[in-house]
């Protein structure tokens, strides 16, 4: 099954309220394996950039002033997600301004029912623990160590790890087929050496062996079994 997992970068936390998105990174995976196709793209927002968002993201109204805006990057961004399910944490804050965004230039929002929220589903799978994307790297050792700032597209792939690890972890099914939620494996490009197998050896004890074994029992006194032996 394909899906997207993607996170966004904002001026702040109300569309409605002016607030506008400027970066957007999606990570696609297919049945739970990054395929290594992203579609990541900053834009200008027609308007300054608050400095507690830029602290933030470290994305000022400098940096985005040459960037696209989103009208000019919306159909690249829709060919890319196609239909497949759209995976974020805390999602309804990411769809909020994508369809904010897709609805402003004259397209359809994508529908809720594509919504897959991994805050949802770490709530659910670690209730009272920390949910952040921070917490969840560390519960599960993926390592952050590169995330200095929140960055769509490094956060959408550090949250690809962690949706696998909410979803069963890297070893999801055990079969060796393609299905929904196993990876088929593909044959080696080396030569692969078919050895056939050995008959079985013969392991039954030799007279000489049995007589011996016989003659060493009878030495030991008062042996275990005699207790629960039945009386003759």
């Amino acid at each position: 099954m394909r899906e997207i997992v993607f996170d966004t970068e904002t001026t702040g936390l109300n569309p409605a309220g002016g607030d506008r998105m400027v970066e957007i990174g999606c990570v696609e995976m297919f049945n739970r394996v990054e395929t290594g196709r992203h579609f990541h793209c900053y834009f200008n927002p027609e308007r300054d950039m608050p400095f507690e968002a830029e602290m933030v993201h470290g994305l000022s109204t400098t940096f985005l002033s040459d960037k696209p805006l989103f009208t000019d990057k919306a159909l690249d961004l829709i060919e890319f997600i196609e239909d497949s399910p759209l995976v974020a944490h805390n999602a309804s804050f990411d769809f909020g301004f994508l369809n904010f965004e897709l609805e402003r230039c004259g397209r359809p929002g994508v529908s809720m029912s594509r919504m897959v929220d991994t805050l949802t589903i770490a709530r659910s799978r670690h209730p009272g623990a920390k949910h952040s994307l921070d917490a969840l790297c560390m519960r599960f050792g993926i390592d952050r160590s590169h995330r200095v700032k929140h960055g769509a597209l490094l956060d959408a792939q550090l949250l690809a790890q962690v949706y696998v690890e909410l979803t069963g972890g890297r070893q999801i099914g055990l079969g060796l087929v393609a299905d929904a939620g196993t990876v088929a494996v593909h044959k080696s490009a080396g030569p692969v050496t078919i050895r056939e197998p050995r008959p079985a050896r013969p392991h039954a004890a030799l007279a000489e062996e049995l007589e011996r074994h016989r003659a060493f029992i009878a030495k030991l006194v008062n042996p275990l079994w005699d207790r629960f032996a039945p009386p003759h």
